[in-house]
């Protein structure tokens, strides 16, 4: 079983998400145990702050490194061998290949972020940092939805056709998928291409190959 830990100060964000479709199907055969934990639970003041005003001034508040340094420490505690990922939009870009090396981990700990990001220390206390892309969410709860679907949907067993996680885009590196349509034949005066209908499943293999390219290089130029 892949064990997941996402450390929030909203664990509520996950129920709906978690809830349906394939993370549902997955947790409920048992390939994925996710557990969420409240990082506003480590903070020691009465008013269990966790965020405060940066050093230097500027806009905002900074995630405090005692609770969050807590909340992973208590993740490592539960499992040992979690590999600890920072949710951030500074860290490197969540990728396939990723997905794929980090489903090869016993289990991950997905650490959200709010505010104007994490005090600066809190970094040395993970294994690595992840972003989605270059813009900014209003937390790390959002990335971290996107970060588990694309773990869990590889995971062997969850997926109806194992040939589906395997053929997805970007599981060449930087192609995309090539388009697919289904019936029926014409739509509102649009053919269905007829490579597609020949049964001739070299030249369907090559027009795939050749509409995926293309759309790569078109959509991905820069």
């Amino acid at each position: 079983m892949f064990h997941a830990q996402i450390l929030t100060l909203f664990p509520e964000f996950f129920d709906s998400p978690l809830s349906c479709s394939i993370p549902k199907r997955a947790i409920a055969a048992g390939i994925v145990a996710v557990e969420t934990i409240q990082i506003r639970d480590f903070a020691t003041d009465k008013h269990h702050q966790v965020d405060d005003a940066p050093y230097g001034g500027g806009p905002g508040m900074l995630m405090k490194p005692e609770p969050v340094v807590a909340s992973i420490r208590a993740a490592r505690d539960k499992q040992p061998d979690t590999h600890v990922v920072m949710l951030t939009p500074s860290g490197s870009r969540f990728t396939q290949a990723k997905a794929l090396e980090l489903i090869e981990k016993p289990g991950v700990t997905l650490l959200c972020g709010r505010y104007e990001g994490f005090d600066e220390r809190i970094c040395d206390y993970v294994d690595e940092q992840i972003s989605l892309g270059d813009y900014v969410l209003s937390g790390g709860e959002p990335a971290a939805i996107c970060v588990l679907d694309a773990l869990i949907r590889l995971l062997p067993g969850v997926l109806g056709s194992p040939e589906s996680a395997v053929l997805d885009s970007f599981s060449e590196a930087g192609i995309l998928d090539w388009p697919h349509y289904t019936r029926p034949e014409i739509f509102e005066g649009k053919r269905v291409p007829e490579v597609l209908l020949s049964g001739n499943h070299a030249a369907i293999e090559s027009w795939r190959r050749v509409q995926a390219e293309e759309r790569s290089k078109n959509r991905r130029q820069g």
